[in-house]
Order: structure tokens, then sequence, then C-alpha cells
């Protein structure tokens, strides 16, 4: 019965809740013994030249291949607790404006000119910053061997350039810089294209020595705890994620807190890639997909942590050239942009355990959009949608509730005449519920299997990209932030009371009812700071529940139900 749906509803909303918090409250904890253990043992590379490297791996060219933190404490280079700085390269294209330091070629600032900081679009978002509360860089090295007597540029090598500034005017850029060293001549490029993320990275190893030159490209990413874009309202993850298309656990979180408690994660994996991720954006390294790669993730004090990969050993004879090359994406989290790029990296859009749902929930969701051309309007389309199949669900569980209600004087005379004596009146209310074929239960099961449509719904619109700053009508501009004058939220609290008004009452207590009364209330507060897109959605949804429950608790009144069954009952006969 209705009743019983209000109830389960109140509970998965405040279990959700209290998970969100809590998983908010972990996310905000740092656990300084630890901090201070990972920082002790950060071990900076040896020289300017090269990384220390563990035992090499059984796979021929491939990367040495860490096993324990203990023999892997050099294996992979980390980042300098002073960001170092050399001349800034600005590079704009027609969807990032990007800084790279020569020191390191480091990518240290990123804005994403297509999606603004604020509604007004004034200022791109910015994405990655070496300067201010956040820290979130990309850094690329070359590892060299240990017996290797051949020096290499790391991420704290000073490169050279030519012009300080690139725009992009055709279909294509091209950033070079170049480091040398003792008859080791590398030349570091960044590729952009004209309308992607995706950035090639290449180096161009020229060895004109008497020596065989060995190394391997690393790329890392690097940054800090803090998030500008945090919703104290509602958590998303924000950390480190590695995917690895050949194990059970693909796409797998190493959060900034367990990376904290001494978790170090180096593993060989075929494919794969690394990246850090927040609600919306996301950064990731994707290497050659053909090859065997070395993926990490660790902490390095001081509230910096660091997720990368080491690639196969390449090996340069004397006198020739070689080439490393890599991927980077730096931008928004679309599920069909992701898709095209690398195996699993729409996993970054982290629906849970109902992506099952989720996914084709935005596939809808989309293609309806991509006909009207407003996420709001689609959103009520979408809900029109799901309460169309869920219509005759719902249609049993309005039906028990208004039998119910029917009865109610009779239920209200039941609880006045043995409502001292427990057993007797759950006895006479049972036998009343089987002479007038009433099932109290009626009204559960409904609301059982629509509740993971709904949190999966709800996880589309916090995750999805396209919410954010996405305009609807009139004073809702912005579908991914809340209500700025709490009409929604206000509107959605007076349909969940007229919606209580159609419930029978006479079964619960004179506590239950109190408390009942009090939800429309309280589920008001909480949807004052949800993003108007979900409250939306619940709006739409409690009128259309309304108008279906107002119209079958009606003709139940009224005996049109009954004469309706009764005269199909005659006819059969």
């Amino acid at each position: 019965m209705n009743m019983r749906s209000f109830w389960w509803l109140a509970l998965a909303f405040t279990l959700t809740w209290i998970y969100l918090e809590w998983m908010q409250f972990s996310a905000a904890k740092v656990e300084q013994v630890a901090v201070q253990t990972a920082a002790q043992s950060e071990t900076p590379l040896a020289n300017s030249n090269a990384a220390s490297m563990s035992a090499p791996s059984t796979v021929p060219g491939a990367v040495p291949t860490a096993n324990a933190p203990a023999a892997t404490s050099g294996a992979v280079p980390v980042a300098q607790s002073a960001m170092a700085q050399g001349q800034r390269i600005r590079v704009v294209t027609d969807t990032l404006d990007l800084i790279i330091d020569t020191a390191g070629g480091d990518i240290r600032e990123a804005r994403l000119l297509n999606y603004g900081a604020t509604q007004d679009h004034t200022q791109p978002y910015q994405l990655l910053s070496d300067s201010g509360a956040l820290l979130y860089v990309v850094q690329n090295g070359i590892a060299m061997q240990p017996n290797s007597t051949l020096p290499a540029p790391n991420h704290k090598a000073m490169y050279q350039t030519n012009q300080t500034s690139y725009e992009m005017t055709g279909d294509t850029l091209v950033v070079p810089m170049t480091w040398q060293q003792d008859g080791i001549t590398v030349t570091k490029t960044y590729t952009f294209r004209k309308g992607e993320y995706l950035v090639d990275v290449g180096y161009q190893v020229e060895n004109a020595t008497s020596e065989v030159w060995d190394g391997s490209l690393y790329s890392q990413i690097v940054r800090n705890r803090f998030n500008p874009d945090d919703n104290f309202m509602m958590y998303t993850y924000t950390g480190p994620v590695l995917y690895d298309g050949q194990a059970e656990d693909k796409y797998v979180k190493h959060s900034f807190d367990d990376l904290n408690k001494g978790i170090i994660n180096s593993k060989a994996v075929n494919g794969g890639w690394a990246a850090m991720i927040q609600q919306y954006f996301l950064t990731a390294i994707i290497p050659n997909q053909d090859v065997q790669n070395n993926y990490y993730a660790k902490p390095l004090g001081d509230d910096r942590y660091v997720v990368g990969v080491v690639e196969p050993l390449l090996s340069v004879p004397a006198g020739q050239s070689g080439n490393l090359t890599s991927q980077l994406f730096i931008g928004p989290e679309k599920q069909n942009l992701l898709a095209e790029i690398a195996p699993g990296l729409e996993l970054t859009i982290d629906y849970g355990i109902l992506t099952f749902l989720a996914e084709p929930i935005f596939w809808v969701l989309d293609h309806i959009h991509s006909v009207v051309g407003n996420w709001g309007v689609a959103i009520i389309l979408l809900t029109i949608l799901i309460k169309l199949i869920f219509y005759k669900l719902s249609e049993t569980s309005y039906r028990s509730m208004a039998r119910l209600k029917k009865f109610q004087p009779k239920l209200q005379q039941l609880k006045e005449n043995y409502g001292d004596d427990k057993v007797i009146f759950q006895q006479k209310m049972m036998k009343l519920y089987k002479e007038e074929k009433i099932n109290p239960l009626g009204g559960c099961l409904p609301i059982f299997i629509q509740m993971p449509v709904f949190i999966a719904l709800y996880w589309v619109l916090l995750y999805s990209v396209e919410m954010r700053q996405a305009p609807f009508m009139l004073w809702i501009q912005d579908l991914s932030a809340q209500d700025p004058y709490y009409i929604l939220p206000v509107i959605m609290g007076i349909t969940m009371y007229i919606q209580q008004k159609l419930n029978p009452s006479a079964m619960m207590d004179e506590m239950q009812q109190k408390v009942m009364k009090l939800l429309p209330f309280i589920f008001t507060i909480f949807f004052l700071f949800f993003p108007a897109g979900l409250v939306l959605y619940w709006v739409v949804n409690n009128i259309l529940s309304v108008t279906q429950q107002w119209y079958i608790t009606r003709k139940i009144e009224m005996g049109e139900d009954d004469d309706k069954k009764n005269t199909a009952k005659s006819t059969k006969d």
C-alpha cells in the first residue's frame, strides 16, 4: 500500500543520504601518520638523468615490473615537493587553453574553452593548475635502466623552445621542445587536433653516441585533494582510477585515503589506462594499447598523490633514432566521446552497481534531447516515459491504497474496538482484508521494482556533464545547480503532502501519523540543495503520481471499479 511505499522511500532516501555523508567525511579525513609514512618512503630520483628500476620483466622489451613497495620505491618517478618553473608556453586550440612549462615539459594549467567556470561563461573552466589551492598537473619523462650510462630527460629536465605561444589555425597544432646532453638529443612533441581533447605525446630520441641507449617513457598525473567543485550535500568521487581490461575487476578506484594507508599499486598489464577523475571532468593517460604497461598509484606526502604508467623499454642503437609515444585526455566525461578513445574509458562516468540501468536511461535521455534540444524538457519526457512503463505497477499500488482508504472507517472502528489488544486487532484486520480482497502488501512490490530505476536516474543526472550549466526555462538556468529561488523543492513538498492526503491513515498510530506529516517538510529541506534537474524529475513524477492516484481513488470510492469488475465477471459467465 502507498503508506508503506512512503516508508520504504524514506528509508531508502535516508540510507542514501547517510552513505553520501559518510563518503564525504571519509574523503575529507586525512590520516596524518600514514601521510608521514608515505612521505618518508618517497625516494627521489638518484640524479637528473636516471631512475632506478627493479629487475627486468620476463616479457621481451617490457619495462621492469615492480612486485613490492620496498623494492620499487625508486622504480617509478615522483613529483618534486616544490614545482620547479622554467619558461612558460601557452597553447590555445579550439577546445583547450594550456600552459606548458619547459621544466619537465609538464602541462601545468588546462582550461576547457567550451565549459564555463560560471554560468555566464566569462571565464573557461580550469581543470589543471600548479598555483593556488589546487595542484593538478600532468608530467612525462624517460626512465633509464639502473646500469645505463647514457642520460635521458625525466620530468625535472629543462627543455628548450623556439617560441612561447602557439595558437591553432588549421586542423592540427604541433608544439616541440628539445633537450640535449652527452650526445643524446630528445625532442618532446605535443600534437593537438581540431575539436579534440585527446593530445598525442611523442619523444624522438637521437643517439649520437657509440653505445646503445635504453629508456622507458613514463607519464603521470599529480594532484592534491582539493576540489573547488565539491558539493557538501552530494558526494562524488575525486581521485585516481586504473583500468586493466584483462582483470576481473577491470575498473578500480584507488582513493586518496587508500593510498594514505600505504597502498602502492604497481602491475604490468596489456593495454589499460590511468586517470584522475572528478565530477564531470577527467585527465587520463592512454599508453599504447598493444603492449604491456606498468601502472602505479601512490602518495607523495604533503597532500600530493600520483597515478601513472611506465611503458615498455625502447633500445636505440648507436647512431640511430627511436620514438616513444603516448596519449593524454584532458576534458569532459562525455560517454560517447570516451568510448571511442580507449576501451573502458567511459567507465569514468561512474554510475556504480546500477550502470546496467543507468547507461540505457542516459541513452534514452540523450536521444530525447537530440529531438527537443532542451535537457529540462528531456527530463520531463523521460519521467513521463518511465511513468508509463511502470503504470500498471503503480496502478496496483494505488488501487490497493484506494481500497484501504475506502474501508478506512471500518479499520478505524476496529482500532477503537480492539486497539488495546494488538493480537485481536491484527486478526480482525486480516479478516477484513480477506473479506474485501485487499492485499496490504500490494503497494510494496511496485516501489521495490521502481526504486533501482529512480536511483539509476539520480546518478545519471548527477554525473552527466551535459547537465552542467544546462538551462531549462525561466529561473532555472543551470540544471546541475540548486534552484536559486527554491521553487521546485517547494512544489515537490506540496505534491508530496497532497499525495499523503490521498493515503489511508487508520492503520498508523499517532506517532506514525506525526512522522508522516513531517516527511514532506523534511524532504523539502533535503531537496533545497539538490540539483534542479533531480528536483525537476521528482516534481514531475509526483504530479503524475498524484494524478494517477486521485483518478484511481475516485473510481474506487464511486464504485466504478467494482462495477466494471462485476460486469466483466457477468459477461464471462
